[in-house]
């Protein structure tokens, strides 16, 4: 008895053991998978092939201690320097990373952005292609990366306060595909460098104040491109200058980690602490990364040569996270010498092959338009004998490029078609000029508005049932009473921003309905309009429909920032995949000076293109709006005119049901002499110009 139980002792540890060898040597493996990636992607941006790359060389080791701790129904707003944990997490091969570098627009070589992206840049899908959230909870989640420096922080304060969102409120527990009790982490990478940036701050503050399930995991490599960190961070530890958000008894705030860069064990130890208490307590944690290395500098713009010392780079070279994984293997015997060289070995055959897979997929279809194209105007060539020559030089010159690009081929035609003039032979060129034209169109100018039945110019018309003994109330007293009604009957949306939630916004939209329908869905903010936006985004990309207030449009700026680099583009980067169907609600185009009355429409609909922008001439039209884009998955901005809370309408007995069809125009005042065109405020002026007119013999069609 005492020997069996002995020997099943024995056992267990043995199997202990060799699970916890297999998964260190695995971690290994892809840590030496994505520096080969780095180094050879490198190599074909300097010749050629690509056009640009930044890659995550010197983070692998840090990167595969995260993600062990990363969990289906977990999601991740990264940035560039991503691509161990893309690779640890199984997101991501290595064809398909270099299918992104090349830019390849195929979707079946880039899953993450069908070339729409720089490399590095990964997403897993949302929604399906009928505009529905697919299954989060049972799969692992990568938001679109951004580029723009500490430009996922906003999105990732959303992706967390989400869960907090899925905990505590009970009519949200029937979306299990959307969460499982709030369980699920938000893990946001961001360079130490950044974390200069204002965003970082508010987030981090905004984080501590709301107690989300945030882990923020900073990389320090000492620069910010050249420029070192004594330029960057007061005392050059963000982690020091985060002491005072650290969390104490009976206070919120964040927990806080400073961890080794090149330290395995030291950092899985302090991840797995640190990610169990936000997953279980909703504790925002911010893990400082020290001691990372940058084996090939910034980017493929230049050598860190130039900027740092040789004394530096030996350091870098000594305290390389890779090689100081392989030492604490060999110091713990879990591998030999021969064993370690045959995965090192094992992966650079991989990435070669992963490389040259990915490049001939990418090629092959460009190189068969040249063939094709070559042909047609060799046969163009045939029939026109006095420009034969220049035809079969412009043929020869395209085949002869050995790397020919899609604008090259589309160049040759009409380099063809301009010596061709109008002659017939050259039918069969343009007819499949045409056809170039048609297959480019859908593969890199698509998305950017949802195109299915997301779309909200897919959403159909019903108009306001208004009865003859309806009500005649002001302004906010029809968006309050809709409000009501929206709440009750729609579990997924929220409302917040500045003074919204208690005292029910500075107009009374919302008066009264905190405490009506709870502070989880209708809740005050700090004055934070950047990371409004940034819950507003976070919380529609999991599956919520919220409304996210800025006081006044004037304010808007100050949040124009994610929702111009993030919620407008996301649909588009990831050719569909994800959207974001975040309502901002704002005020004002009174047109009475500056600041709370404004009117910055053409900042609007420039910088927020792939935004629906809405502004009602009353709150009648507002309510059909909002009802029209919860029916679709486009971001939109909805300004409410400053002047319109208190003018009389009548109340319409379907608030729920009628819809204004977007991008429609509507006759109000039809007319025979002149015919006006506005919007918003200004129409109740145009109506009273119009009667004016109307008196002297001009008739008036106001649009």
């Amino acid at each position: 008895m005492d020997s069996t139980a002995t020997l099943t002792m024995q056992d267990t540890e043995k199997l202990s053991f060799d699970k916890f060898r297999s998964e260190v040597l695995n971690d290994y493996r892809i840590a030496c998978i994505s520096r080969e990636t780095s180094l050879l992607g490198r190599k074909e941006v300097l010749t050629g092939k690509a056009k640009f790359g930044i890659f995550g060389d010197g983070k692998e080791l840090a990167q595969v201690a995260a993600a062990k701790f990363f969990q289906k129904g977990d999601f991740l707003a990264g940035y560039y320097r991503d691509q161990t944990f893309a690779f640890a997490l199984g997101i991501t091969s290595v064809e398909q990373y270099f299918a992104q570098l090349y830019a390849d627009p195929d979707f079946s070589h880039d899953p993450f952005s069908a070339g729409r992206q720089m490399n590095a840049h990964f997403a897993t899908p949302f929604v399906d292609k009928n505009g529905g959230w697919v299954d989060l909870t049972n799969r692992k989640n990568i938001t679109s990366n951004l580029a723009p420096t500490a430009g996922q922080t906003p999105r990732s304060l959303g992706l967390a306060l989400a869960s907090k969102v899925f905990r505590n409120v009970d009519q949200l527990k029937q979306f299990p595909n959307l969460s499982s009790n709030g369980n699920e982490v938000c893990f946001t990478t961001i360079g130490d460098a950044s974390t200069s940036e204002g965003v970082f701050w508010e987030t981090i503050n905004a984080a501590g104040v709301l107690q989300v399930p945030l882990a923020m995991f900073v990389w320090d490599d000492g620069y910010g491109i050249s420029v070192p960190k004594k330029f960057q961070t007061t005392k050059e530890s963000i982690s020091e200058l985060l002491n005072g958000f650290q969390k104490q008894p009976g206070t919120n705030g964040i927990n806080l980690y400073t961890v080794k860069g090149w330290d395995y064990a030291g950092m899985c130890e302090a991840f797995e602490e640190g990610i169990r208490l936000a997953r279980e307590t909703h504790t925002p944690v911010v893990f400082h990364v020290e001691e990372i290395t940058q084996p090939q500098g910034h980017s493929t713009s230049g050598s860190h040569e130039r900027y740092k010392s040789s004394e530096r780079l030996e350091w870098e070279r000594e305290w390389d996270g890779n090689k100081k994984m392989r030492e604490w293997i060999l110091s713990n015997s879990l591998a030999d010498e021969d064993e370690l060289d045959e995965i090192e070995s094992k992966t650079k055959e991989q990435v070669r092959e992963g490389k040259s897979k990915a490049w001939a997929d990418y090629i092959t279809p460009i190189k068969n338009q040249v063939a094709k194209v070559a042909e047609l105007i060799i046969g163009i060539a045939n029939n026109l004998p006095e420009q034969a020559a220049a035809l079969k030089k412009l043929a020869v010159d395209l085949t002869a490029n050995r790397e020919p690009l899609r604008r090259d081929v589309m160049q040759a035609i009409i380099n063809a078609l301009d010596i061709a003039a109008d002659s017939d032979a050259a039918f069969w060129l343009k007819d499949y000029y045409n056809d170039l034209l048609t297959e480019n169109k859908l593969l890199f100018n698509s998305h950017l508005y949802n195109e299915g039945p997301g779309s909200v110019l897919n959403v159909r018309e019903v108009k306001p049932v208004v009865p003859a003994d309806a009500p005649v109330i002001n302004g906010f007293e029809i968006l309050n009473r809709y409000f009501d009604r929206l709440f009750a009957t729609n579990p997924k949306v929220l409302a917040f921003g500045e003074d919204v939630g208690l005292i029910g916004d500075v107009n009374q939209g919302f008066s009264g309905l905190q405490a009506k329908h709870g502070v989880q869905r209708i809740f005050d903010t700090g004055i934070r309009e950047l990371t409004i936006m940034g819950q507003g985004i976070g919380l529609a990309i999991r599956g919520l429909r919220p409304i996210a207030e800025i006081q006044y449009i004037d304010y808007l700026l100050y949040g124009l920032q994610t929702l111009s680099d993030d919620a407008a583009t996301l649909h588009y980067r990831t050719k569909g995949q994800q959207s974001c169907p975040v309502i901002v609600r704002t005020r004002g185009h009174r047109l009475e000076g500056i600041w709370h009355s404004g009117s910055p429409m053409g900042v609007v609909v420039n910088a927020l293109r792939g935004f629906v922008v809405c502004v009602p001439r009353n709150m009648v039209q507002a309510v059909g709006l909002y009802n029209t884009l919860l029916q679709s998955n486009d971001p939109a901005i909805m300004v409410e005119c400053l002047n319109g809370y208190r003018l009389k309408e009548k109340l319409p007995s379907n608030l729920l049901e009628y819809t204004v069809p977007a991008g429609m125009p509507e006759i109000i005042r039809t007319g025979e002499d002149v015919t006006i065109v506005s919007y918003g405020s200004v129409l109740r002026i145009i109506m009273e110009a119009a009667q004016s007119l109307q008196k002297s013999g001009i008739s008036c069609e106001i649009i």
